[in-house]
């Protein structure tokens, strides 16, 4: 009987922690206007928190005409056609924890979700440079020394052929 009060209680504070969110994610449902960013269209920003310099992905759904049109102070303005979704790269030197409204407008209606920049040290851009295939790693540059030890292995190599050679020209005479 007790595990049944354990799980009931979990389940109650369960909804009185989600309660206050179940609101915002209905808010693509047309409601007459009376809520705001309650539109008639849906639209979405992904990620939701993303760091300075990083690339978000904008989406919109059910508008009645084929050109959405995105602006938001962090990132530049987007036209989203015909439902297709569109990425923008938000500047480097947006504020770190910072929130900013990026408003969506649909043939007059317009609605509006925050995005977050995230706090911390942003981690670097990855460089895309490309495979180094074929060339056997030999791409990376010279070091002195390891051309050193390479001229005296094949030098050694040389030197004991030699010397064998002629071992085995004394051996058969």
């Amino acid at each position: 009987m007790r595990s049944i009060s354990v799980l009931s209680s979990v389940a109650l504070a369960s909804l009185v922690a989600l309660g206050p969110a179940a609101p915002a994610a209905f808010a693509g449902d047309d409601d007459g206007g009376t809520q705001p960013d309650v539109t008639s269209f849906g639209f979405s920003v992904t990620p939701s928190t993303v760091a300075a310099g990083g690339t978000v992905t904008l989406n919109s759904t059910g508008c009645d005409v084929p050109t959405v049109n995105v602006d938001a102070p962090v990132f530049d303005k987007a036209q989203l056609n015909e439902g297709h979704s569109v990425t923008r790269q938000v500047y480097p030197d947006a504020k770190p924890g910072a929130q900013y409204a990026v408003t969506f407008e649909c043939n007059g209606e317009t609605g509006t979700t925050t995005l977050t920049i995230a706090t911390g040290r942003p981690s670097p851009a990855p460089v895309d440079r490309g495979v180094r295939a074929g060339v056997g790693g030999s791409v990376g540059g010279t070091d002195p020394a390891l051309l050193a030890a390479g001229g005296v292995l094949i030098a050694g190599a040389l030197g004991a052929g030699y010397v064998r050679l002629r071992k085995r020209r004394t051996d058969a005479a």
